[in-house]
Formats: C-alpha cells, sequence, structure tokens
C-alpha cells in the first residue's frame, strides 16, 4: 500500500449518483476487516447535480484523511468528466475505474460553457478501466445500483473478502433492495476480475 501501510481511495461523481453510500461502505468493509479507516467528503452543490468527491483511506494506522495530487491509489468515478477534473490525484501506480456516463451541468445545458471533448477516450488512454455502469444496473432492472457496480467492479482490486462486501451492502441498503444490489454487485465484481 501506497503512504505506509495506507490505502487510499478516491471515489467522485455529482449529486445523486451514490458516491456517498458507496464510500460509506467501502469504509465498513475496511472497519470490518479489522482497518483504521478515515473517510472525508466533500459535497459542494450535490444537491443540484454538483460536484462530489469523498476520500476513503484506510490501513494498521491512518493519520489523516485527506490526500494531495497523485496520492491516490484508486480513483472511482461515477462519470466522465469528475474522472478528468479528478485524475490529477492518481499516483503514478493507481488504478482508476470510470462509468462511462457524461452528466452535462447547469452552464452546458444553458449554452454558457461546452464539455470537454473525447473525455473518455483520454481517460482510457490513461488507463482508466472505462465500464458503462449505468447499462449494467439497468438491465439489471435495477438503474440506481450504479454505484453498487462500480463498487463490485472495485472489489476485484482490493484485497478484501467477498463475503465481507456482501455482508455489508445487506446490512446497509434498504431490506427491499437486498438482492437488487447484490446482483448489481457480483456483475461489477465480475467485470473488474474480468479487466484484471
Amino acid at each position: 500500500m501506497a503512504n505506509d501501510d495506507c490505502l487510499s481511495i478516491l471515489l467522485c461523481g455529482v449529486g445523486g449518483q451514490g458516491t456517498v453510500l458507496a464510500a460509506d461502505i467501502l469504509a465498513r468493509v475496511a472497519a470490518h476487516e479489522g482497518l483504521d479507516v478515515k473517510v472525508s467528503e466533500i459535497h459542494g452543490m450535490s444537491q443540484r447535480g454538483g460536484s462530489v468527491v469523498t476520500f476513503v483511506r484506510f490501513g494498521s494506522l491512518v493519520h489523516a484523511p485527506l490526500l494531495s495530487y497523485g496520492e491516490a491509489d484508486h480513483i472511482v468515478a461515477f462519470e466522465a468528466t469528475e474522472a478528468l477534473r479528478y485524475l490529477p490525484y492518481l499516483a503514478p501506480a493507481g488504478k482508476m475505474l470510470v462509468n462511462s456516463e457524461e452528466i452535462k451541468p447547469l452552464p452546458v445545458l444553458i449554452g454558457s460553457a461546452a464539455m470537454p471533448e473525447n473525455t473518455l477516450e483520454f481517460i482510457a488512454e490513461k488507463g482508466a478501466l472505462v465500464i458503462d455502469a449505468l447499462k449494467i444496473a439497468s438491465d439489471l432492472g435495477n438503474p440506481k445500483g450504479t454505484n453498487i457496480v462500480l463498487l463490485g467492479a472495485l472489489s476485484a482490486q482490493l484485497e478484501f473478502p467477498e463475503e465481507t462486501w456482501r455482508t455489508v451492502i445487506e446490512n446497509r441498503v434498504p431490506p427491499k433492495t437486498i438482492a437488487a444490489n447484490i446482483a448489481a454487485f457480483k456483475e461489477g465484481r465480475k467485470r473488474g476480475t474480468d479487466s484484471r
């Protein structure tokens, strides 16, 4: 793990995509495995579709929750433009997982700004694993499960037991959504495993 024995993960997206829930599940998985965990969330205008970023750090002893540029061992981006925004945080040997969805912010919708061009191609060239997590979740009948699909893909890159992930998800999501979320997690994990 980088930075002594700490693993540092940055999750980013826009309001309403479930980044905060995903970070909470990740932190609970690490804590369940006996690790020290620190979490820091920055919400911005999240309720209006603004940027949301969460830092999750875990290891035998974590001194601070925040990251600087070049320190994220993993970045999980729920939206392509947010992946581009937070790319400078990726460590030289870090891994990036990106949902291919591109959400136009209000300035773009009203014509006062433009979306960056070729975002997905650019981040793929940087070594990111790009998956259509929204389509995967939607195909499973659970479009709100995009965040769990991404967690599944991330789980394939981490050393935590699959059973721990499943237990935490089952205890964290609403009871009526457990089966759908476990299905989303399993499909995401398969995509993450296939890419290794």
